[in-house]
């Protein structure tokens, strides 16, 4: 395995250490000297570049939230003169503004660098056929997939989202050994094949490499029974990057290791601001070590997780996350995770993994009702059991009481990328 690790993933702890606080503070001069925001954010806190001495010092530096993009939307977080800006993405602005993203050619290279490393991580080898279903576009998810499967020497299969029967059927022609997706699309695919006759566990696929949403361990052995293939974790946001932040490894499937010759990592309290010790849950910070076009200096991810040492390399792991604060559900003083309602649905028996959270409210009190689908062969008894036991475990292992609602196979909305778990209708 040794001999396919790049020379980043060969660096000691206390060399890659070394590396980091070079290009920290780089980074941080780079930010100070041609990003308006930083240089007031930075003077507002009473800090400067050269205060930044060691890895700690980084605490000491404010934090950057995904309001301060759209707050200098579009432009105004480049660090670079137009001409130099090689590509833009976006996200979709569906609350707002959407926050811009740009690169430079080095930033292109090494985006392509770190998913190609990703990848080897995975399972992939050159030569692989990679079936790319994320979408392209402004959405960073289809064309970083894209460029990091080429520099690593595979064929790509620019499938897109959407379509689905299509893609079932370029599937078993193209046979790909690998495919690239979003993990709820993949429980669409999955439904596609079915219904058209066909075997899952049957395809060239070998490798599933899963990302931009939280999933659970029980998403992955649904996919993995189903499927006969691994199920791998990819994380990326695009105010940082895109796919390829890190990474989990398929010889190991513990966790993803964050790329950190590249992407600095903290854990912080999400409602203090403060630096956690590795091993403790909290909100993962990213400042980016290496990004020309867009430094990014304790970016919030709004993304829970905590950081653990690394085991098939050397970088630090994230655990998978378990959800975004943002997501987060207060229902009659109890926190509750859509992944915790995932895990729950994925083992009763009678429903498939597709489910919904309506949030309403009656009188002073709100309500959340877990919609979930039947099985294509589940009888009325059955569907009213697993009412009763996703009701069940739910209030044994959360805390809190919920309406279930068992629907008709084919009933809720399909995702052709990131899923939309949480319907508000609180009004």
């Amino acid at each position: 395995m040794t001999d396919l690790l790049d020379s980043g993933e060969r660096l000691g702890r206390a060399e890659l250490e070394a590396l980091q606080r070079e290009r920290l503070r780089a980074t941080l001069r780079h930010a100070y000297e041609n990003v308006d925001f930083y240089r007031r954010s930075f003077d507002a806190a009473g800090v400067a570049p050269d205060d930044c001495r060691s890895l700690a010092d980084l605490a000491r530096f404010p934090f950057t939230a995904k309001t301060d993009l759209r707050d200098n939307y579009p432009f105004g977080m480049f660090a670079v003169a137009p001409e130099r800006i090689r590509r833009v993405h976006a996200s979709s602005g569906t609350t707002g503004a959407p926050t811009v993203v740009g690169y430079t050619d080095r930033d292109l290279d090494t985006w392509a660098d770190v998913v190609a490393r990703s990848l080897r991580a995975a399972g992939v080898r050159p030569g692989h056929k990679v079936h790319v279903a994320y979408g392209y576009g402004l959405f960073t998810g289809g064309l970083g997939a894209h460029y990091g499967a080429e520099r690593l020497g595979c064929t790509v299969i620019p499938a897109s989202g959407g379509m689905t029967a299509r893609q079932v059927r370029l599937i078993q022609d193209f046979r790909p050994e690998v495919i690239m997706v979003t993990p709820s699309y993949m429980l669409t695919l999955l439904d596609e094949f079915e219904r058209q006759g066909v075997d899952p566990r049957s395809t060239s696929l070998k490798v599933g490499v899963f990302g931009a949403e939280p999933w659970t361990e029980a998403m992955r052995k649904e996919i993995e029974e189903r499927f006969a293939l691994d199920a791998v974790d990819i994380y990326g946001l695009s105010e940082v990057m895109g796919p390829g932040v890190a990474q989990e490894c398929v010889e190991t499937k513990d966790g993803l290791h964050v790329w950190e010759d590249h992407f600095y990592p903290e854990i912080v309290d999400p409602f203090t601001g403060e630096v956690l010790p590795d091993g403790e849950e909290g909100e993962l910070v990213l400042t980016s070590l290496t990004r020309e076009a867009m430094p990014v200096i304790r970016y919030r991810t709004r993304d829970l997780t905590r950081l653990l040492p690394g085991t098939a390399r050397v970088f630090r792991r994230m655990e998978k996350v378990t959800g975004r604060s943002d997501d987060m559900i207060i229902l009659r003083g109890v926190n509750l995770f859509p992944t915790q309602i995932e895990e729950i649905v994925l083992r009763t028996p009678a429903v498939a993994p597709h489910f919904q959270l309506r949030l309403t409210r009656e009188g002073r009190l709100d309500r959340l009702t877990v919609r979930v689908e039947a099985r294509p062969d589940a009888s009325s008894g059955e569907r009213a059991e697993a009412a009763r036991a996703v009701e069940a475990a739910v209030k044994d292992g959360i805390g809190v009481t919920v309406g279930v609602e068992v629907v008709d196979p084919g009933t809720l909305e399909r995702s052709v990328g990131k899923i939309r778990r949480i319907v508000d209708l609180r009004t």
